[in-house]
């Protein structure tokens, strides 16, 4: 997994672009200065360093050295801390109720046993009243030319995810098709979904 993904990486361009993902800068509104977040499989960053722009304390984790040296490079053109990790998400001992917001941005390398155990870590990582923001593609991403996984049990269906967050209160939870422009890597229509939920229990 790590050589796929550090081979993926190895190149100057930043290949799913320097921008923050359209539905994550979306969900400004919801975030505040000095939350705690988790960027989970965060790769070259944007997803993270944006986070850190707009005042949060970020741990960005991902198995890529590559991805995180263009991640580091990303945080230090923007001017903005970002704290790096890099762990096997299958083996990482994950932290527990110690995030404001976990962001989950196409995390689809898994497949239906594994998935369900990282999901299962996302939650445990939030704090009560923490937040959960996450979006993949569906199973309709297998007729578009513009990224994603080959494998379709690795993609995302609203029943899917309101059974694997059960334990959570939805907040937004939508399906819909839209033109994305996230460097090479994601480009074109893709079949999308977006998750916010949030873990039971008072915000801190």
């Amino acid at each position: 997994m790590d050589s796929y993904w550090d081979q993926r990486y190895a190149e100057d361009e930043y290949v799913f672009g320097e921008a923050p993902n359209a539905f994550l800068a979306g969900q400004a509104g919801r975030l505040k200065p000095g939350m705690r977040a988790l960027a989970v499989a965060d790769g070259e960053g944007r997803n993270g360093v944006w986070l850190a722009q707009q005042g949060l304390a970020v741990l960005s984790v991902d198995s890529s050295a590559v991805a995180q040296a263009k991640a580091r490079r990303l945080a230090e053109a923007r001017g903005v801390p970002l704290q790096l990790a890099q762990v096997d998400l299958v083996d990482w001992i994950w932290p527990e109720a110690e995030f404001d917001l976990v962001v989950a941005i196409f995390v689809q390398f898994a497949g239906p046993a594994l998935r369900a155990e990282l999901f299962g870590h996302m939650q445990r990582a939030l704090k009560p009243g923490g937040l959960l923001l996450l979006e993949g593609y569906r199973p309709e991403q297998m007729a578009y030319d513009s990224g994603g996984p080959s494998a379709v049990e690795n993609l995302y269906t609203e029943p899917m995810l309101r059974e694997a967050f059960g334990g959570m209160q939805v907040l937004e939870l939508r399906a819909y098709d839209a033109a994305i422009e996230e460097g090479k890597g994601h480009s074109g229509m893709s079949a999308l979904i977006d998750l916010v939920a949030q873990r039971p229990g008072p915000a801190a």
